[in-house]
């Protein structure tokens, strides 16, 4: 190889280990959620897997416990900010990081996911939410219908005893 090229391919090697390291760093930050009550109060990066995401009363809750009574930690997503989160439901069975102040709910630590901003690692981008989903619906797809059957209009049926103003077999009037 030629001496320029050896030059950028270690400027290259040397970038990448400087990025791998700093992503490093960065998961290093993160604490597993069953640490996440011991952080009350503070603004942290808590990781784990989504076992199940569970939609109640427009609310959207990411379990990362299969007892979800029992577990320590949960993820809050309210149905107005869905829209900026994205499809939550995506998440499930993912590893997934994610960043904001951990509150107490209830004896249970929690953060509440507004922003799609807040989540990172493989999952960084969610997907907007199918247009069809009625956020207001409790997470129904479907806005509703003013009737519950549609009505269709009747049809005219033409009269046998209708008269006409001039002959089929002439020509019509100008």
């Amino acid at each position: 190889m030629d001496r320029p090229a050896v030059k950028m391919l270690r400027k290259l090697c040397l970038a990448a280990i400087v990025v791998g390291l700093s992503f490093l760093a960065h998961a290093a930050d993160c604490i597993p959620f069953q640490q996440a009550a011991q952080h009350v109060g503070e603004d942290k990066c808590i990781m784990g897997k989504v076992m199940r995401v569970k939609a109640s009363k427009g609310v959207h809750f990411l379990d990362f416990c299969e007892d979800q009574m029992a577990c320590p930690f949960t993820v809050v997503v309210f149905s107005h900010d869905l829209k900026d989160v994205g499809d939550v439901r995506r998440l499930a069975g993912r590893m997934i990081e994610i960043h904001g102040p951990v509150k107490l709910y209830q004896g249970r630590a929690e953060i509440i996911l507004s922003r799609v901003s807040q989540v990172t690692g493989g999952t960084a981008l969610l997907p907007p939410l199918p247009k069809e989903y009625d956020v207001e619906n409790r997470g129904h797809y479907s806005a509703g219908h003013l009737y519950s059957k549609k009505l269709k209009p009747a049809k005219a049926k033409p009269n046998a005893t209708a008269t006409y103003d001039y002959d089929v077999e002439s020509e019509p009037p100008e």
